[in-house]
């Protein structure tokens, strides 16, 4: 019998509970993208006639409200726990998901639905992240936080392949309605498990008291249930937060890298389209392969600084000794338009165009899971999820940056955009370590 199994392993039935929120998160969150030739198709044609910046005011106004309500989402969560803080969060996103599938061909109206659907969404990743502080040693956080963050690839996955079969299936004019009734729905379901497993450590009554033990090692003092039920929602104000460097590096490295993501989510189908002449029956597989490798990023960035760790780097040191070595990965992008040259490399171009990105996508997701896990290195527990929604709400701004850069940079000069997008996302994350090692040049955990 091995260490583990007497230790008892129940926190990974959680961390794979936080998993598959994630990915009915992102696969919800990602329809948008695969229905956007059809909305931008001319009205003489069957379509809505939008304009790509009418689609970017869409995707940026979700973007937006994504950012405002994760501030919020965050002390809420704090307040409330993450039982009902994700339960709530879940049940506000799938309901107007369903309901953007009646928002017709105005562009103000699927504004405003999209726009209370990221109210929602909001709420998925500072309560996946307290979570994990909850229910997790400090050496086990990253993985943990690597494990659930691969939702957001799996739903965006399942997503690629989906939605251009509901087009395909119920036609065009049907299957945009039916891709978000259908993916809204299966929140719903997962409320059923989440309901019947999920308590907080203290309260589990599937937990042993030596993987108690072991989820406490990192603390001074292990808490009865009573005192650390208190002090995890004991509110702490945001500007008591923005006092500390460690609250900035989080915010400045959320708000440059977030919006690569929040790129490839909703213009990957659009480049693929303009780029190599793909429709909705090609864009299915490269789109699913980009976030099919992307996983393999999200746990090995997650385990990277944990093999570092159980070779004796302190924590801090290998958390950025980590991202450092991630931050360069996406320097690939910058090839991305030379490889997808189709006058230079033909039928491979976008073989070759797609595996950069493949590259630079991974390293996001590599990147993410370790700038989660930063938090709970540098903050007590009942400040996490506030922190978390505070770089959720910088994450947001750098979002909504990129939605409208992109939707202008396609309009008015459609045959540079890409490539300046690609460049903007390559550099980003290289910048950020550079803030972030700057404002910590110091680390301790911080008593708030």
């Amino acid at each position: 019998m091995t260490n583990e199994t007497k230790v008892g392993n129940y926190r990974w039935v959680i961390a794979s509970l936080l998993l598959f929120s994630t990915t009915i998160n992102y696969m919800d969150r990602q329809v948008i993208s695969y229905v956007k030739d059809y909305f931008c198709t001319p009205i003489a044609k069957g379509g809505f006639g939008w304009t790509d910046n009418q689609y970017s005011y869409v995707t940026a106004c979700f973007t937006a409200f994504y950012a405002g309500i994760t501030v919020v989402a965050g002390l809420v969560i704090d307040k409330i726990g993450t039982k009902m803080g994700l339960a709530l969060s879940l049940i506000i996103w799938s309901t107007f998901g369903i309901l953007n599938a009646f928002a017709g061909s105005s562009v103000v109206v699927h504004t405003i639905v999209r726009s209370l659907f990221g109210i929602g969404e909001a709420g998925n990743f500072p309560a996946s992240i307290k979570t994990v502080a909850e229910w997790f040693p400090k050496k086990e956080r990253a993985l943990a936080t690597g494990i659930f963050n691969s939702g957001s690839n799996i739903g965006a996955m399942i997503a690629a392949l989906f939605v251009p079969w509901c087009l395909i299936h119920w036609g065009e004019a049907t299957g945009w309605k039916m891709a978000y009734i259908i993916t809204g729905a299966v929140g719903f379901l997962w409320l059923i498990f989440w309901f019947l497993l999920y308590n907080p450590p203290a309260k589990s009554k599937y937990l042993t008291k030596e993987e108690f033990d072991l989820i406490h090692e990192d603390d001074l003092v292990v808490y009865a249930a009573p005192s650390e039920d208190v002090a995890l929602h004991e509110n702490i104000s945001w500007g008591r937060l923005f006092r500390y460097p460690q609250t900035w590096a989080f915010f400045w490295g959320k708000f440059l890298t977030d919006g690569v993501w929040w790129f490839l989510l909703f213009w990957l189908p659009d480049y693929l389209k303009k780029q190599f002449g793909m429709d909705v029956h090609h864009i299915m597989w490269p789109t699913f392969t980009v976030y099919f490798i992307s996983i393999f990023g999200s746990t090995f960035g997650g385990n990277l600084p944990r093999m570092m760790i159980n070779r004796g780097t302190p924590v801090y040191k290998a958390r950025m000794r980590a991202m450092f070595i991630i931050a360069l990965f996406p320097l690939f992008l910058l090839l991305t338009q030379y490889f997808g040259n189709k006058a230079v490399f033909g039928d491979y171009a976008s073989v070759l165009a797609i595996t950069v990105i493949c590259i630079g996508a991974a390293a996001h997701q590599a990147w993410s899971a370790n700038l989660f896990t930063t938090v709970s290195d540098m903050f007590p527990k009942k400040a996490i999820g506030s922190v978390t929604g505070i770089g959720g709400m910088a994450g947001g701004i750098g979002g909504v940056v990129i939605q409208r850069l992109s939707g202008i940079l396609n309009t008015s000069y459609p045959k540079d955009a890409y490539m300046i997008m690609f460049t903007i996302c390559a550099l980003a994350y290289i910048i950020a370590w550079t803030i972030i090692r700057l404002l910590t040049l110091k680390p301790s955990k911080i008593a708030v």
